[in-house]
């Protein structure tokens, strides 16, 4: 075998054994997308629109004016987003407190500019064929 032969066959092993060429369940993206697609209102620090695009359990769970002032007192002093990284997405039939469905936890790692290192949790629930995001953490 020569070099270039040795070369390529490493090449595309290496491609195939990566976990960045493995195909991701298609659940797991279409969560993540809903929860990027909430994160991005929540960015905007737009405390209404946030709370009018999460799920019932979200809006049930405290009052318009109480999530305003969280987003005023916990998001707001971490500043523009920076960057965010899915660390994990793990899919439950239970959630602490909750009847048994459909929802899946997602964990990222995001930094901001007055926040360099941080972790968001969402947890969302399938209602309707869509993912609603029903709880919001930041460590």
């Amino acid at each position: 075998m020569t070099r270039r032969a040795a070369l390529v066959a490493l090449a595309t092993f290496a491609l195939g054994a990566s976990p960045i060429a493995g195909a991701q369940d298609p659940r797991a993206t279409e969560a993540q997308q809903a929860a990027r697609t909430w994160l991005a209102v929540a960015d905007k620090l737009d405390a209404e629109a946030s709370y009018k695009a999460a799920g019932p359990k979200f809006r049930s769970a405290l009052t318009p004016e109480r999530w305003r002032d969280a987003v005023r007192l916990v998001r707001f002093p971490a500043g523009a987003l920076v960057q965010r990284t899915v660390v994990s997405t793990q899919f439950v039939k239970t959630l602490k407190d909750q009847p048994d469905g459909d929802y899946v936890l997602i964990t990222f790692r995001t930094s901001w500019t007055n926040k360099t290192v941080g972790r968001e949790l969402v947890s969302l629930e399938r209602i309707g064929g869509k993912w609603l995001v029903v709880g919001y953490v930041i460590q």
